[in-house]
């Protein structure tokens, strides 16, 4: 067990602080685009003990963490990333933190543009992968039964 004093509560891994109490896998899980599965690949990869506590890796080990999560797609295999041929660039990349939101934002709005089938749907607010409306996904008031006047 190393020395209280080197212990840290918040690590800081690709702007986002990430809680040192946990494992490293689970704290990973943080950032945004980073699930358990990929924590794990990540933490093999860096060649880090996965059931470490977070505040206790060593500033290289920080350093090699952030290392591989900025250049994912070079660690982990082409099925384990989150885009698969790019629309833009036709690389396996895998997207992280802020940028995918931004993204799926992207990708949306380029649906909506080209008028396609999912982009109407989009649009229009209605479930997009198939899924039935006449009985699920409402919105709106509840009318319920009206009353009979007498």
């Amino acid at each position: 067990m190393e020395a209280k004093g080197d212990f840290k509560y918040i690590v800081r891994i690709a702007n986002t602080d990430l809680d040192g109490n946990k494992k490293v896998i689970h704290a990973l899980t943080g950032i945004k685009g980073i699930g358990l599965h990929m924590g794990t690949v990540i933490a093999d990869a860096a060649g880090i003990d996965r059931n470490k506590k977070m505040g206790n890796l060593t500033d290289k080990e920080v350093e090699k963490l952030q290392e591989i999560i900025s250049n994912l797609s070079k660690y982990v295999p082409g099925w384990l990333v989150n885009r698969r041929k790019d629309y833009a660039t036709g690389e396996d990349i895998h997207v992280i933190g802020a940028d995918l939101p931004m993204v799926l934002r992207n990708d949306i709005n380029r649906l909506k543009k080209i008028r396609s089938y999912r982009g109407i749907r989009h649009e229009l607010g209605l479930p997009v992968r198939g899924q039935r409306t006449r009985s699920n996904g409402r919105t709106g008031l509840a009318l319920g039964v009206s009353r009979k006047k007498k």
